[in-house]
């Protein structure tokens, strides 16, 4: 269904991305792929359907889960339960490595202490076999132990030739800083890597999409609150599909645009309140630079002016640089404007 909230799993499922899906398909032979693209443009979509086409075993690490601050006990037990959801297809290659456990349908792992396993080590293992390791938003690994995740990557990607990994991420500058892409010292910097970047729909494509999924739903919808939808939320697949939901449920457009301002206000919310963590004047600058390019201050000069009105202060041209360099490594922005329609709006509620 294409209103199915959850990623497609399926091809049927995945409107209008057959070109992308053959692309990642044709390029799983790589050692390293990145797939790219903003919030709910449909990368997770993407890469299950991948995953489940190629009949290749996979184990796939959710890394949303882990926290700022993440040690190796947190990167172990994300390991173990992302081989545990794939023991059937892979059992044979870790049930004599030493530091892993197979309890029933559970993998344990030994991220310390004499039966202790390396990320490079269990990498050797595995490659015993073909086998994808696709590691969703993987820029949450930038941290403490980034270097070693990397080093790890590094020598699978030079020895492990049945390995392929998969990063995908939203928040591009900061996955390309993961990679190393212009660092040096990255263990990763200097490999070639495959990237599939994900763009929206066009409009002649968003509207077919909810005409396609209303339709499947049964739900006779005026085209006119179509073309509504689509002007609001532009081409962002998540959004669409969200929107259309609402939709079938009964709501009406105003009552679908509010509902999802909601969602963007509180995800803008929880950005600046990370900020604040940092500092109060820090989340506070974040705050007031989200609310001045949302007002069209769409220049360095016309931001600099509206963000020094706002703080009653001079401001360094470093503070604004970084703040508009991280927003940019976040997918937030990009030359003074929003990518994400709804966010803008939703700015413009903080």
């Amino acid at each position: 269904m294409l209103f199915d909230e959850r990623p497609k799993t399926r091809r049927e499922d995945l409107f209008n991305r057959d070109e992308e899906l053959n692309q990642l398909l044709a390029n799983l032979h790589r050692p390293l792929i990145v797939v790219s693209g903003v919030r709910r443009i449909g990368k997770t979509s993407l890469l299950l359907v991948a995953l489940n086409e190629s009949k290749l075993p996979f184990i796939l690490v959710d890394a949303r889960k882990l926290k700022d601050n993440y040690g190796w006990k947190d990167v172990y037990g994300l390991l173990s339960q992302a081989l545990s959801s794939s023991l059937d297809k892979i059992v044979d290659v870790i049930r004599k490595v030493r530091g892993v456990s197979i309890l029933g349908t559970s993998v344990e792992l030994s991220w310390k202490g004499k039966r202790y396993v390396s990320l490079a080590d269990l990498f050797d293992h595995l490659n015993q076999k073909r086998i994808v390791i696709a590691i969703d938003e993987a820029q949450r690994l930038r941290g403490p132990l980034s270097r070693e995740i990397r080093e790890a990557i590094a020598h699978a990607y030079d020895y492990d030739r049945n390995l392929t990994f998969i990063l995908t991420g939203s928040e591009v500058g900061l996955l390309y800083d993961f990679v190393g892409v212009e660092d040096h010292d990255s263990p990763l910097y200097g490999r070639y890597f495959y990237e599939l970047r994900l763009d929206r729909f066009s409009r002649e494509s968003g509207v077919e999409f909810l005409r396609r999924g209303f339709k499947e739903a049964g739900k006779n919808v005026d085209e006119g609150m179509i073309q509504e939808i689509v002007n609001f939320f532009d081409g962002i697949p998540g959004w669409l599909t969200l929107a259309g939901n609402y939709v079938v449920a009964g709501k009406n457009i105003e009552e679908v645009k509010e509902m999802s301002l909601g969602v963007a206000v509180n995800e803008i919310s929880n950005l600046v309140r990370s900020k604040r963590n940092v500092s109060e004047i820090v989340g506070r600058r974040y705050r007031h630079t989200l609310k001045c390019i949302s007002e069209g201050n769409n220049s360095w000069s016309k931001l600099y002016e509206c963000l020094t009105r706002r703080e009653g202060s001079t401001l360094s041209s470093n503070s604004l640089s970084n703040i508009l360099q991280q927003l940019e490594k976040m997918s937030i922005i990009h030359d003074y404007e929003f990518l994400d329609p709804v966010y803008r709006e939703a700015v413009k509620r903080l």
